[in-house]
């Protein structure tokens, strides 16, 4: 409070406390008195009276006891028809203009201000949010009714609220600086929460389009749903869309959508279809509750809303026994779920137990819902990196098994199985081209003597060699495997029989020159011989020639080896 405003409570009698007298049911209502011109009155007492059959006349309200309470009350279902009762007293020599503000209003149905001085009423004004016309006294989803206070006077504020569904409101009084400064400052936390609410849904939508993974595209529907339900909820969407009343109403369904997509995406996330029956079961049974009630609501949105409670805690108990029963079984994810979700549990109880009127009137539990859907949000964005963490891990491992699966693990060049695979699939694609493509068989010379006299550790080394030159010499069409022990394979796609026989000679040429140390005394140098031969452009088959460049290689060997030859029928 930045003036000097303060509270003084009458008592209706000076000698003994009200407490000592079992007559009196209700304490007074204190009085605002309000000194110097600055008043920014939010927190104080005031007092009001439920009327339970919504029908009561203003001078009927006006001899009812009133209940003592804080400017900010929360009266659950039962109280639909509430009136609210302030009373001031300007201790100025000025007159004093203030503004009641009910930052809430959007969420009611009606709400009228009655002014009276000395028990007569001096003014009057209903806001009915389904009436354009009345609506002169919203701004920006809040209420704002404008008083007059003359000096030195006494004026009482009876304050009508009727709502569709559950009864909660808080009032304000500030000079006019102070009432612009909090409306200026409206919904800014509700826009933050719907904008990062906003920013998650769009991140898994992409997700969703990239991996078509369904968990993704419920997880944004849940966000959606739930920014959706803050938006309107909290004042948001009537801020700004001047949307308010019975038209709004059904609107709140989107509470129902919003559990729906949470409880579709533990079916997915779990896999509970796949690995577990009876948890599967347990969360469809709970979709077909919130389903049908959300289709009952359509009909008549207020009982609906009256259910919304008790499914809401059915839908948190199935969801915790599910997230516990995949802690006990050892589920990677069940911890972090059970962290969001079990917070999502707490933040929301608060915020039911405060819609029924059970616990006391703060941010947190005003805002509960809000706050429960923001925090397992970001808790759940956890379970989505980890899962993607997980799904990259077994893509890498997938290309690694791929990847072991056709090479050979001495040379790291694709081996016999593979090769084939590849090089019947470029002979399919060059049937109709009918372009020239050659085959070279390799061989290393009398490999078996290396073996028998320096052991196989060397006979690997010579080996390895013969595969660095394979890559430092073939071209990036070409495609080269071992094809069995010291024998290797070259398919060079539009490529003729001469051509073939220059890159065969460059290999053969560079590998003659090689030098293997066997100690500091010791190496040893090799050579190979190569055979070479034209695939059928008419009646391509890769088996026939391998076999035909196998006969080039034997005329090499039997030529004298260090060698290549072309195939000639």
């Amino acid at each position: 409070m930045t003036a000097s405003c303060r509270f003084t409570f009458r008592l209706m009698m000076l000698i003994f406390p009200f407490w000592l007298m079992p007559s009196l049911t209700f304490a007074a209502i204190p009085t605002l008195v309000i000194e110097g011109d600055t008043v920014k009155l939010e927190q104080f007492q005031m007092g009001y009276f439920v009327d339970s059959t919504e029908k009561m006349s203003f001078p009927e309200v006006q001899r009812q006891d009133f209940q003592p309470s804080s400017n900010s009350v929360s009266l659950g279902l039962e109280a639909k028809t509430t009136w609210a009762q302030i009373k001031l007293e300007n201790v100025n020599s000025t007159a004093l203009k203030l503004y009641l503000h009910d930052p809430y209003a959007y969420h009611n149905h009606i709400l009228e201000l009655y002014e009276v001085v000395d028990g007569k009423l001096t003014r009057q004004r209903i806001l009915d949010m389904d009436r354009k016309e009345t609506q002169q006294w919203m701004y920006r989803g809040s209420a704002v009714f404008d008083i007059t206070l003359p000096p030195k006077s006494h004026k009482t504020l009876y304050i009508r609220s009727v709502s569709s569904s559950h009864q909660w409101f808080s009032l304000s009084l500030y000079d006019e600086d102070d009432s612009k400064r909090a409306l200026l400052t409206l919904f800014t936390d509700i826009a933050l929460l719907v904008g990062v609410l906003l920013a998650l849904m769009v991140y898994n939508l992409l997700l969703f389009l990239s991996s078509r993974l369904r968990e993704h595209f419920f997880y944004a529907c849940y966000l959606v749903s739930g920014g959706f339900w803050i938006a309107l909820t909290y004042g948001l969407l009537g801020n700004l869309f001047d949307v308010y009343g019975t038209m709004t109403l059904k609107w709140h369904l989107s509470l129902g959508a919003m559990p729906i997509f949470l409880l579709l995406f533990m079916i997915h996330i779990f896999e509970t279809k796949k690995k577990y029956p009876i948890e599967h079961w347990a969360l469809l049974l709970n979709i077909s509750l919130l389903v049908a009630n959300a289709i009952y609501g359509l009909f008549d949105i207020v009982t609906a809303l009256s259910y919304s409670s008790t499914l809401a805690a059915i839908m948190m108990i199935i969801s915790l026994s599910v997230t516990l029963s995949m802690l006990i079984r050892k589920h990677p994810m069940a911890l972090f779920f059970l962290l969001g979700h079990g917070l999502f549990v707490f933040f929301s109880s608060l915020s039911v137990l405060f819609y029924k009127g059970m616990v006391e009137f703060n941010y947190i539990n005003s805002h509960g819902v809000g706050i429960g859907i923001m925090v397992e949000a970001l808790v759940l964005s956890l379970i989505i990196a980890y899962r993607i963490r997980m799904l990259e891990n077994l893509k890498v491992a997938q290309v690694e098994l791929k990847l072991l699966a056709s090479t050979d693990s001495l040379t790291q060049l694709f081996n016999r199985r593979h090769f084939s695979n590849e090089a019947n699939a470029i002979l399919e694609k060059n049937q109709r081209a009918k372009e020239a493509i050659t085959v070279t068989v390799l061989d290393i010379d009398f490999f078996k003597k290396i073996n028998d006299a320096y052991g196989h550790g060397l006979g690997d080394k010579v080996i390895i060699r013969v595969a660095d030159a394979l890559r430092a010499q073939c071209r990036r069409q070409d495609i080269f495997a071992r094809y069995g022990g010291e024998e290797f394979v070259i398919l060079m796609p539009n490529t003729y029989l001469n051509e073939a026989y220059t890159l065969a000679e460059r290999i053969r040429q560079e590998l003659e020159n090689v030098v293997i140390p066997i100690d500091q005394q010791q190496s040893v140098s090799f050579t190979v011989s190569i055979g070479i031969a034209e695939v059928d452009a008419e009646t391509p088959d890769l088996q026939a020639a391998i076999n035909r460049a196998d006969k080039a290689l034997y005329k090499a060997k039997n030529n004298g080896r260090n060698q290549s030859q072309r195939f000639s029928p």
